[in-house]
Parts: C-alpha cells; structure tokens; sequence
C-alpha cells in the first residue's frame, strides 16, 4: 500500500529512544523527511545517524528541553529555515512518576500537567503555521490506554492524559475545516524502557520479584505478551497517511485487547 508520505516532513518529539524512536524510523521508511528532537544531544544525534542511514532521508535533529518555550521557539525556526512546511507532528514525551493520590504531591500534579499537556499544546501552537501550509497536515498524539481505562497507581498519567485526549478531541473539531486531521494513539503494555519502569515500580517493596511482577502483568494480557513498539510505529503510519485522511478525532488503542473498555 503506497501511504502517500514520499517526500513529506514529519517531527518526531522525544524520538531518541522507544516509541518515538519507532515512530520516527517508520515514517522515514516511508518516505519521511525528519525533524527530531530529545533531552540529550549525543542520543538524538545517535538515532538521528541510525534513521539517515538506514532510510537514506534527511534528518534535522536538536537537543530541546520540551518543557522551556524558547527551546521549542528555537526549534520551529530551525524546522521552518530548513523545510519550510511540516506535514505531520508526532505529539510525545515521557510518562510521570507512578504513584496513589496520598503518595503524590501538589507539586508533582503541576509538573506532571507541564509535562504531559503544557509542552503538547506549547509544541501544537508553534508548528501549527508551518502545518497549515501542508496540502495533508496530520496532528498525532501519543496518550495511554489510561485515557480509556485507569490504570492502579498511575493517578498523574490517568489524570492528565484523560486532558490531553479531550483537546486532541476539540482541537479535531477545530481544525477539521482546513483539513487538518488531530488523532490520539494509545498504547498498552509495549516493551519499551516506560513499561521496564512500571514492571520495577510494581516489585518495589519487596512483595515480589522483577520478574514476579512481569509474570503478573503478562498474565493479564489477552495475547499473552507485549506489543512492540513496531507495531506502536505502525498506527502512527497510517494515521499520518493519505490513507487516514477522513479519520479525525479518535483516540485509537494499541493494546492487544488489553483494555476492558467499550468503545
């Protein structure tokens, strides 16, 4: 199936390692130019080398402290000096601390709200211009399967990331007239660095092992294991395709019918 994304340019946030890395690598292969960013230089720049070499396209990559407006400022005029328009923005960072609402403090609610819908809308605002002069400009949005159901000892991530998807869902209506399409992707349980996280936060305490603790949530999934993040990449494709061009406001699950929810 040809996906119509020869030639265009996607951002790629937090692309330095696990979804956003499989994001960025998929749309690279193609057709994708690449504009990519992370925390860390040296990671960034590592996968950026990685993407141009195995796909053979252009990749602008940059250290950008998401959560600093300048950082983005600076950012999208480098974007603009260099493309000149952006056709796709793969909205992404890293989850929040786990933890129970008596565990939690104010502050980290605050740090958590920055983190996960302050830097998306700050990052949405500035390439919104440079996405208006696309002819197929797609807004996608990594989110959680916390959006549909919440997720134990995950308060700030089912918290904020229910927020998030209710934007993406009026920013959809919003945008719809210049065919702009805003879509959320949800991933379940994906073997990535996050899910090692919250495997580890699970067995602290000493209640159980690590590897207890993987055992318990993989018996919980219905396919009896965890998605890649390939197969993450994969929605994210299409929803940035020619293809998906009448598909505008959902929030589509990655999970291996992990989530009990009925859509």
């Amino acid at each position: 199936m040809d996906y119509g994304l020869s030639g265009t340019v996607a951002v790629v946030m937090a692309a330095s390692r696990g979804l956003g890395r499989a994001a960025a690598l998929a749309l690279a292969r193609e057709g994708c130019d690449l504009a990519i960013v992370s925390r860390r230089a040296e990671a960034i720049e590592a996968t950026a080398q990685e993407i141009r070499t195995s796909t053979g396209r252009r990749v602008l990559a940059q250290a950008v402290d998401v959560t600093k407006a300048q950082d983005i400022a600076a950012f999208t005029a480098q974007v603009a000096a260099t493309y000149g328009r952006v056709d796709i923005l793969v909205n992404n960072g890293g989850g929040p601390a786990p933890g129970t609402f008596d565990s939690l403090e104010s502050e980290q609610f605050s740090a958590a709200c920055e983190l996960l819908l302050v830097t998306t809308v700050r990052t949405t605002k500035a390439f919104l211009p440079l996405l208006r002069k696309s002819t197929q400009g797609r807004i996608i949005t990594v989110t959680s399967t916390a959006t549909r159901e919440v997720i134990a000892n995950l308060m700030l991530s089912n918290s904020l990331r229910a927020a998030v998807a209710g934007w993406s869902k009026t920013l959809a209506r919003e945008l719809a007239p210049e065919g702009i399409t805003v879509n959320c992707v949800a991933p379940g349980s994906i073997d990535t660095e996050r899910n090692e996280e919250l495997i580890r936060a699970a067995a602290k305490g000493g209640a159980m092992s690590i590897e207890q603790a993987k055992a318990q949530k993989l018996a919980r999934l219905p396919m009896g294991r965890f998605g890649t993040p390939e197969e993450f990449a994969a929605a994210v494709t299409f929803l940035a395709s020619r293809c998906a061009s009448y598909i505008s406001g959902i929030n589509l699950l990655v999970d291996g019918a992990q989530t009990s929810f009925v859509q």
